[in-house]
């Protein structure tokens, strides 16, 4: 999609309504347009990321990304790497036994209940990506916005 066909179209609208009046709400429209002209890309990307992190949790074995180059916004979905060699919970057969504090233990059931999996779960893809020689230190940790960008 084309953030600019979005902010354009709302920019003329307001043009519009403000020519239904005298000189100074027409003036007054046009400024008003121009700051929605410069705040709606933000909020647009605002409400696209939020529209992906609430469809990635109901995703089993994948996400949502927002991918943005230039004026183009596209969401694209990405199967999650099983970088475990392709280990189900069926295939798994080593068994450890792990002491957490109840803070942390708290914080992997919620995760783990918001991606809709269990803890045992949980915690095997975090421990595969944590240890993926494939991924790079560092990439996408924490961000909710990720992909291409240009400015």
């Amino acid at each position: 999609m084309k953030m600019s066909l979005v902010v354009d179209g709302l920019r003329s609208d307001v043009v519009a309504v403000g020519e239904l009046g005298d000189d100074a709400v027409a003036e007054a429209a046009e400024r008003i347009a121009a700051v929605l002209s410069r705040s709606v890309p933000g909020r647009m990307l605002d409400l696209l990321s939020d529209a992906a992190a609430e469809l990635s949790v109901e995703l089993p074995d994948g996400r949502v990304e927002i991918r943005v180059a230039g004026d183009d916004v596209n969401l694209a979905y990405v199967a999650d790497e099983h970088v475990g060699g392709g280990e189900s919970d069926g295939d798994l057969s080593a068994r450890i036994t792990l002491r957490l504090g109840e803070g942390l233990k708290s914080r992997v059931e919620e995760r783990a209940s918001a991606e809709g999996v269990s803890v045992n779960t949980f915690i095997v893809r975090a421990l595969e990506r944590g240890t993926s020689t494939q991924r790079s230190r560092g990439a996408g940790v924490g961000n909710r916005l990720r992909g291409y960008g240009a400015t």
